[in-house]
């Protein structure tokens, strides 16, 4: 793992940063981060470049919707954590990460770390512990009173596009407890603060 990666919340004037992290196809498939933010019926009708203007509003109005790591002056990762009320399509009752108590997803202390993203020369590298960290930091300093993840168990490889939402061995060296499992693999965790 290693110890010069330092993470800042995402704030507008970081916005090239991430958008230079994100390259020109926008991370995963052209995601740009919207996947649990917009509602599914919603998304499906925007393309890459509404994406990231949805993106990018949303980061030019605050608070900062995560924070971003950075190798020296080099972007190098990106944690999505925010408050559930923030992220529909995490709190829908078709979806593992919907909350155990449906009163979660209007708590503004009740925060979710949904994404994760690394550029591709730095996976596999044990970044994603130093990002969890910086996340439940932020969200601390932040208000929040409890942290929820959904990661995945286990992928065919490291480097796996997969791992978006974090992988279960991270979250639980930071801390957090399986609370439900919906699906094999994919356990509902959560840190108390």
């Amino acid at each position: 793992m290693s110890d010069d990666l330092e993470a800042y919340p995402l704030t507008p004037e970081r916005w090239d940063d991430f958008e230079t992290l994100f390259g020109p196809s926008g991370a995963c498939y052209g995601c740009w981060c919207t996947h649990f933010r917009v509602e599914t019926s919603e998304r499906n009708n925007m393309d890459a470049d509404a994406k990231k203007q949805f993106m990018k509003d949303r980061v030019m109005s605050g608070p900062p919707p995560g924070v971003l790591g950075y190798i020296g002056d080099r972007p190098t990762a990106w944690v999505q954590v925010s408050p559930r009320l923030e992220l529909p399509q995490w709190n829908s009752p078709k979806t593992v990460s919907r909350p155990v108590d449906p009163a979660d997803a209007e708590d503004p202390t009740v925060w979710a770390v949904s994404c994760f993203f690394m550029g591709s020369r730095d996976r596999g590298k044990g970044h994603s512990h130093r990002m969890l960290s910086h996340a439940v930091n932020f969200a601390k300093a932040s208000g929040a009173r409890v942290v929820e993840g959904c990661p995945i168990e286990r992928t065919k490889q490291s480097k796996s596009v997969g791992l978006y939402v974090g992988s279960q061995r991270i979250f639980e060296a930071a801390g957090f407890a399986e609370v439900a499992k919906r699906k094999d693999g994919r356990p509902l965790m959560r840190l108390v603060l």
